[in-house]
């Protein structure tokens, strides 16, 4: 498939984005709105089919990921995940069946989504949900932030009309960024739940030899794993920010807004200096609205 880079509502892209059923885009409409998600400021300054994309995109990954999250045995969640695999093969054959598969119909024609995007993600899901993830290698890590937001960037690209490769370098370094600030936000939750997102490497020079996730997350020297990666993540926000340059900067401001909204986590994290990683590190409505309007506007 061949996306359209024509945009506005009387495009054919656009004719095609908003052709799904009524009943899909309830639903769809209905995930988003209950998820109160950070990124719903960026697909806000999307014009209308292209938003509608997104959210369609986003449903499907929320929905996937709550396979993942779900407390059930992981041979019932590998199940569901499949389930999910035969669902995107149905989406690509023209016949889908879910109400968020449906709601994607329209955008995977319209802008040219890959089907090894969507399995990706599963694919990077479907790591949490064979085993709790505890310490893993550097490279695996990387690996699993690929799968669950660089390819959620790559589809996001593809929506937002950006088909450069320098779209694709974006996808990958701010997709890695954005999920390493949520690992770093996310420690004490994340350990709640059996899982420790941190790497072995980091770890190991911090001389932290557990890989406990609730151990690490109340050791005296977790501070310093915080500080180690956050220089990880820092340093692909700036390869981001050096691809975003070579990119359409009107069609990439959900990008720069996001990229704004994530650094400022990481900025108010080290802040805090992963003390206590039990308190919430939060930032406000009123601070995501003013960075949507700044890139809105600019």
């Amino acid at each position: 498939m061949t996306a359209h880079t024509q945009t506005g509502q009387d495009s054919p892209a656009a004719t095609i984005a908003t052709a799904e059923d009524a009943e899909a885009r309830a639903h769809i409409h209905e995930v988003v709105s209950a998820s109160r998600t950070s990124f719903y400021w960026a697909m806000k300054l999307l014009e209308a089919p292209r938003r509608e994309a997104m959210f369609a995109v986003y449903c499907f990954c929320r929905e996937v990921d709550d396979v993942a999250d779900d407390p059930g045995p992981p041979h019932e969640k590998v199940e569901n995940l499949k389930h999910w695999r035969e669902e995107i093969d149905l989406l690509f054959e023209g016949q889908p069946r879910s109400l968020t598969a449906r709601g994607l119909s329209g955008p995977v024609a319209a802008y040219g989504m890959a089907r090894d995007d969507f399995m990706a993600v599963i694919d990077g899901m479907e790591m949490d949900a064979r085993e709790d993830i505890q310490g893993p290698p550097m490279e695996r890590l990387e690996l699993y932030c690929d799968r669950v937001a660089s390819a959620v960037g790559r589809l996001s690209v593809r929506a937002f009309g950006e088909h450069r490769p320098a779209g694709r370098e974006v996808a990958a370094s701010l997709g890695q960024a954005l999920q390493l600030t949520n690992i770093l936000r996310d420690i004490a939750e994340d350990a709640e739940r059996g899982r420790l997102y941190l790497p072995a490497e980091l770890l190991e020079a911090a001389g932290i030899e557990s890989r406990d996730p609730m151990t690490v997350t109340n050791h005296p020297d977790l501070p310093k794993v915080g500080f180690a990666l956050a220089e990880v993540a820092e340093r692909r926000y700036r390869e981001a920010e050096e691809a975003l340059a070579r990119c359409d900067r009107r069609a990439m401001r959900p990008s720069r807004v996001m990229k704004a909204v994530y650094h400022r986590y990481l900025d108010k994290l080290r802040a805090a200096g992963w003390h206590d990683p039990h308190t919430p590190v939060k930032v406000s409505k009123a601070e995501k609205l003013a960075i949507a309007l700044r890139h809105g506007l600019f």
